[in-house]
């Protein structure tokens, strides 16, 4: 893809924060689940703080975003769509130092493989993760290897695929005895939904509002 592609998405993440938000800090009123089902439905505090990687990657097609397939045999989301991430640890510097750091041990992808870009909006699932999403763009010559204990598969989703509205839609379900619904993006095979999403959903919101 050209450089000026490259550029123009770069220049958009320019208006995203480069500090994490503070732990104590109101982030107070992060985006969530709770944006489709109301404020009622957010969870009660402590909440515990996760971070994600979304990685974006340059190809001569167009930016392609990178998500992974959560392994069958995990107790925690087993088998769904993801970004690279998890908790963040007492020795993590930041949230990004904690996405950069599960994204080598996921899969296999360098640190120094990926320009920072700044951070989306916090994300607060239903199950009380408050999730910190770190923009990253990704070497395109950077080897990637799924770590099978955590990691099924990796896949590449368009961003213009990603970013058109026309295929982002809203389903419901049953959880824990109410009705949730929550935003889902079909891409092939795959399906893309909760908080990963939701997570589009917002990258969409403030990179091309």
């Amino acid at each position: 893809m050209s450089a000026d592609a490259v550029a123009d998405f770069v220049a958009r993440a320019a208006r995203l924060d480069t500090e994490p938000p503070r732990p104590g800090e109101p982030t107070a009123n992060p985006r969530g689940d709770h944006d489709l089902d109301g404020p009622e439905v957010v969870p009660e505090g402590p909440h515990r703080r996760a971070a994600v990687l979304v990685p974006v990657v340059p190809r001569p097609a167009g930016l392609g975003v990178i998500f992974t397939v959560r392994s069958a045999h995990l107790r925690d989301h087993s088998g769904q769509i993801a970004f690279p991430g998890g908790k963040i640890d007492p020795g993590d510097a930041s949230p990004a130092a904690a996405a950069l750091r599960e994204a080598q041990e996921e899969i296999g992808l360098e640190a120094g493989a990926v320009r920072t870009l700044g951070y989306l909006d916090p994300y607060l699932s239903a199950t009380g993760f408050l999730v910190i999403p770190v923009l990253g763009l990704v070497d395109p010559d950077a080897p990637l290897r799924p770590n099978p204990a955590e990691v099924a598969a990796i896949f590449e989703a368009p961003l213009t695929h990603l970013l058109n509205r026309s295929l982002r839609r809203i389903e419901s379900a049953d959880w824990r005895g109410r009705t949730r619904r929550t935003y889902v993006i079909p891409y092939g095979a795959h399906r893309i939904w909760g908080v990963t999403a939701g997570i589009v959903n917002n990258l969409h919101e403030r990179l091309y509002p």
